[in-house]
């Protein structure tokens, strides 16, 4: 067998073994994968690469530590990834291990958990304490033990992946920690400015609110959790998802943003998940949904509420499954999407009422992100103006310098019931009418800062008002005599409007005992 691979495989393509005895700890002996076929595998991956496994620029300068008690899968593990393009280094052990990281630095490990002296749990926590944030550890795991790679995520682990080893899943995992690591490295050399300049992405603000919420962005951005994020309307719930992605090592990837409310019922789960030819009437093609838009990067549901109980259900299990099925296929597909979230309903009342199911609230709510209306951080106003002047003036082509006293403080005092979306709209209201120079309060839009006045209407002269609980006789008598008095007690020309004959309304008006106040009736 290991006379044939030689044969059939040169060291060109990415493999090239130094001895037969390293290529045949590959085979049946590769204890404990026991994959008889995972180096031709191996091979033709490296033949034919998948896409988007090919490490970039970064990984392929990048470190890993291998750290694995068997001989033998340590060596292939080695020679695996040192073909895919990494630096690799090895230990045989977890204390091995940990001296190696402090001494070589490298930005992934990869280690078993089983392990004497020290095992990949403890090895991961010295790992921790080292607080070298970055590095990315990835755990290697026996088939069923579950339950140790759930705990070793809890501590901090990267990634996990079972025995035997699938080499296209190992690289993937790679690709994607070294792709997490650069974003990081990015993040850190940023964090400062944003901090101290109170902005985040498209988010301004330096109040204590903005600043915890920017914490709360930076911790859960790098992760791969959902995210709830709920406020009222206009105070930026998408902006706050768009800054989670951009942050996240899927920012390369796309970003979708599919409002629910704004699908029709028929047509959503179309939309979400896809359709395949003939699947429906007017399904004349194939069609990939919002989450084969987003593979690999993030997903949006905004307005979760208005998502009908059916496709919620579906859109539940495909996050726990991580497979989609197309309306109309036979075949499910894998799916690697972040999703979040968004609601300007109080969620756990949405649950009581039966509007949004509890499963699947409990699986997006694994952290909750809540938007603060603009009224509860008023002193954020100049800093969002500024923010907001500098992409009208891009947009509208004007050259707005700033803001005057006095409408500053008018903006201030507003209690902007619309959020910030009220406050953009105004902004950019007022740029266009002053061109350049200074906004001030003649910007403004009529009757700005007064309470909205309720609308009160005259009631017309020949109106009827019939309250809720009114009974349709009282309402039947409260019609016709107000029609009598329009009519000036002409009974002919009443039961004209009324579309009744004279002799029904004299009997209707026997029956009220008005008949004897009417004699004077004129009839006609």
């Amino acid at each position: 067998m290991v006379a044939e691979i030689r044969q059939n495989y040169s060291p060109e393509l990415g493999l090239a073994f130094s001895s037969r005895t390293q290529l045949s700890s590959l085979g049946p002996c590769w204890h404990p994968y026991r994959r008889v076929n995972c180096i031709v595998a191996v091979l033709q991956t490296k033949k034919s690469p998948k896409r988007g496994c090919t490490p970039d620029r970064m990984s392929v300068q990048e470190k890993v530590l291998i750290v694995e008690d068997e001989e033998n899968a340590l060596t292939g593990l080695a020679e695996l990834v040192s073909g895919w393009g990494y630096r690799t280094d090895t230990a045989r052990d977890g204390l091995e291990g940990l001296e190696r990281a402090q001494a070589w630095q490298p930005g992934i490990v990869l280690t078993d958990l089983r392990m004497p002296r020290m095992d990949g749990l403890e090895l991961l926590e010295r790992l921790s304490e080292l607080k070298q944030q970055d590095q990315a550890v990835i755990v290697i795991t026996a088939q069923g033990s579950i339950a140790e790679a759930v705990e070793a995520m809890k501590i901090g682990a990267y990634d996990f992946i079972q025995k035997p080893i699938d080499p296209n899943r190992l690289r993937t995992i790679l690709a994607n920690a070294s792709r997490q690591r650069e974003t990081q490295q990015e993040l850190e050399v940023t964090r400062r400015k944003l901090r101290d300049t109170g902005v985040l992405g498209p988010l301004v603000g330096s109040s204590k609110k903005m600043q915890e919420l920017f914490g709360l962005i930076e911790r859960v951005a790098t992760s791969n959790v959902s995210v709830l994020i709920t406020g009222e309307s206009g105070t930026g719930k998408e902006l706050v998802a768009r800054t989670l992605h951009d942050l996240s090592p899927r920012k390369p990837k796309p970003f979708v943003a599919v409002n629910c409310a704004a699908i029709p019922e028929t047509l959503i789960e179309s939309e979400i998940f896809g359709h395949e030819r003939g699947a429906f009437t007017g399904a004349l093609e194939r069609r990939a949904g919002c989450f084969e838009l987003a593979e690999e990067g993030t997903l949006l549901l905004d307005e979760i509420g208005e998502m009908p109980v059916g496709t919620q259900a579906k859109l539940l299990r495909v996050l726990e499954d991580r497979k989609l099925r197309r309306l109309g296929s036979k075949i499910e597909s894998p799916v690697d999407v972040r999703v979040l979230a968004a609601t300007n309903k109080d969620p756990e009342t949405a649950v009581a009422d039966g509007h949004l199911r509890g499963d699947l609230y409990y699986r997006l709510n694994v952290f909750n992100i809540h938007m603060p209306p603009l009224r509860e951080h008023k002193e954020d106003i100049p800093a969002i103006v500024d923010s907001m002047l500098r992409d009208m003036n891009e947009k509208h082509s004007r050259q707005v310098a700033g803001i005057g006293d006095e409408m500053l403080g008018r903006l201030i005092a507003h209690d902007w019931p619309g959020n910030v979306r009220e406050l953009r709209n105004t902004i950019e209201r007022a740029v266009i009418l002053c061109g350049e120079g200074y906004l001030d309060s003649r910007h403004l839009p009529p009757g700005f800062g007064s309470k909205p006045m309720k609308l009160s209407f005259e009631p017309d002269a020949n109106a009827i008002q019939v309250e809720v609980g009114t009974t349709v006789d009282e309402a039947e008598r409260r019609l016709i005599i107000k029609t009598l008095e329009s009519t000036n007690n002409n009974k002919t020309k009443a039961a004209e409007i009324l579309g009744i004959s004279l002799k029904t309304l004299h009997n209707k008006l026997k029956e009220y005992g008005s008949s004897n106040s009417s004699t004077d009736a004129i009839e006609e």
